[in-house]
């Protein structure tokens, strides 16, 4: 303990005048002894009082605040707790009620708790705040500690830790508002733990989807914890079909039976002969739920993009779980009674009503270097037998050279030629010269409705920057591929008269639907009321079960927002593609 000048001071003349006391009844040498020993006992009294915590009130939380920065504290944080502080007239939250260990303890038990989430308790400082709550009584960091780490928690719990557009750069969705301070102030003005701990339960997204992955993270994250290492299957194997034997077959028929442990599904439990080499019946129906639950065509037959969804580890799948939860976060807190969840990662389209799962389709989305960006729009209206507008980058990147190499390729395709943009004046393609078309594609090509028409015969239209919108095929053969990255952004879908039919409800039959198109006539039917669509970047999901599903990085979008974050752990690297 050093002291300063005016406390040494003090503290001998406080000795002196003891001393000057007793001066008249004793000898000068037990003076000395005598200064000496008070000396003693006001230097251990000053340094007692010197290691007392600051008292936690109204003047000390004002003054604390009031300094230009805060112990470990960024602006922001700081800031927010100025602005909550100030709500309450600097009165502590954390020391003053009858029962405010209970109610501290509960605030620590929360912030423990934010691993549950995907989050890191590390960030909201829980062992520093562990070591201050085991000093008595409350301190001055420990109150200010406590509502920083509460504030931060449920601003991240309720719209995500990440700012989601330096997170994930292809992400157009704006994360829902949410004020920390006001949320926190009602949530302790109680001073009832009971009343915290359900306050915090209802900051993240109430969907049947966040509390399924939640719950399949905890199953990871304990299998992690525990250092659990999965079987890996050699990827110089050939393909193995049912009913044959290799020598590989014990390590997969391993591999399942870990899977059981982790997921619990029925048909992963074929523990009892496990050095056999035969792929028998009950391997195969393991092998087609584990094909369906990776997004791979249920076929039984274990190739390379079998083998790699075998081969993902639980530290992959917990990274794959923890940046899904976090993107749920990052969605508005009401979806709509009635909306389209279009998964791009998934490959995937869920219609749902008054929270019920009504219609699910497999998609095709667009190629890597054309990837279909998250965004959110409403669905205003239809168009049957559509014409397609070319656009100039795939006039001239994809259909060009196509032209170049069959002069009879436009016409076939029923593809025509105009000097302009509104098809006022046509041109015979017969009578260009293709080859001297460069970038600067001078000419505007529309493809007429029909069988051939890359937009099948309806169209899906809303509003956003990037021309995106759902739409039919005549190539249906790309639904059966496991990754089905084949457009230039737009969504190709499976079942387009399905989709047709929920978002006009009750206005139109599928019947009626088909008879317009049967018309041969290009129409516009608009919604009798707009249709809410979300178009998501998810690699896990869930079904109305709660069974979860896994699907590749495509666009590598996991990996930029899990090293943005942080959150990437030097494990086996994730699968760009199965």
């Amino acid at each position: 303990m050093t002291f300063s000048s005016p406390q040494i001071t003090q503290v001998f003349l406080l000795s002196c005048q003891c001393v000057s006391k007793l001066l008249p009844n004793i000898s000068p040498m037990l003076a000395v002894r005598y200064l000496v020993f008070f000396t003693l006992i006001f230097t251990v009294f000053f340094a007692a009082a010197e290691n007392q915590p600051a008292a936690v009130n109204a003047d000390a939380i004002r003054a604390q605040l009031g300094k230009n920065s805060g112990d470990g504290m960024n602006e922001a944080e700081l800031t927010e707790l100025r602005r909550f502080y100030s709500q309450r007239n600097y009165q502590p939250v954390w020391s003053q009620a009858e029962n405010a260990r209970a109610f501290l303890d509960m605030a620590l038990i929360l912030i423990g708790k934010a691993d549950e989430e995907g989050l890191d308790s590390g960030d909201y400082h829980i062992e520093v705040l562990h070591r201050l709550r085991d000093e008595s009584p409350v301190s001055l960091a420990l109150e200010l500690g406590t509502t920083r780490s509460l504030l931060a928690l449920a601003h991240d719990m309720y719209r995500g830790r990440l700012k989601a557009t330096s997170a994930d750069p292809d992400w157009y969705i704006p994360q829902p508002p949410f004020d920390s301070a006001d949320f926190l102030q009602q949530s302790v003005a109680s001073v009832n733990p009971g009343g915290l701990e359900r306050a915090f339960a209802g900051l993240p997204p109430d969907m049947p989807q966040y509390r399924a992955l939640k719950q399949q993270f905890s199953r990871l994250q304990n299998q992690v914890a525990a250092g659990t290492k999965w079987t890996q299957i050699p990827d110089n194997i050939p393909s193995l079909h049912p009913q044959t034997r290799h020598a590989a077959i014990p390590l997969i028929r391993r591999r399942i039976s870990q899977a059981y442990g982790v997921f619990e599904k029925p048909e992963y439990d074929i523990a009892g002969n496990d050095s056999s080499d035969f792929y028998d019946n009950r391997l195969e129906t393991a092998i087609r739920t584990l094909q369906r639950q990776y997004g791979l065509n249920a076929d039984g037959v274990i190739g390379k993009n079998t083998r790699q969804a075998l081969n993902m580890s639980a530290v992959e799948q917990l990274q794959q779980l923890r940046i899904t939860l976090e993107r749920l976060r990052w969605l508005p807190r009401k979806l709509g009674s009635r909306y389209i969840l279009v998964n791009i990662a998934g490959f995937n389209l869920t219609a749902v009503h008054d929270n019920e799962r009504v219609l699910e389709m497999r998609i095709v989305v667009g190629r890597d270097y054309r990837s279909t960006p998250s965004f959110s729009s409403r669905i205003s209206h239809l168009i049957l037998n559509p014409y397609w507008n070319v656009p100039a980058s795939i006039a001239a990147k994809d259909l060009l050279p196509k032209q170049r190499h069959n002069p009879n390729f436009f016409t076939s395709e029923g593809i025509r030629v105009f000097s302009d943009s509104r098809h006022e004046f046509e041109l015979d393609p017969y009578a260009i010269d293709w080859s001297s078309a460069g970038r600067s594609f001078p000419y505007t090509l529309r493809q007429e409705p029909g069988r051939k028409n890359a937009l099948g015969t309806i169209k899906f239209m809303f509003p956003n920057p990037f021309s995106i919108y759902l739409h039919d095929t005549p190539s249906k053969s790309l639904f059966q591929k496991d990754i089905r990255t084949f457009s230039s952004g737009c969504i190709r879908l499976e079942k387009p008269l399905n989709l047709a039919e929920f978002v006009l409800g009750a206005a139109f039959s599928k019947a009626a639907i088909q008879e317009k198109i049967d018309s041969g006539k290009t129409q516009t039917v608009h919604l009798p009321e707009p249709v809410s669509i979300y178009l998501l970047y998810l690699t896990a999901w869930s079904d109305e079960q709660g069974e979860v599903y896994f699907s590749s990085d495509v666009y590598g979008r996991d990996r930029r927002a899990l090293t943005y974050a942080r959150w990437l752990q030097p494990e086996p690297h994730l699968s760009q593609s199965f």
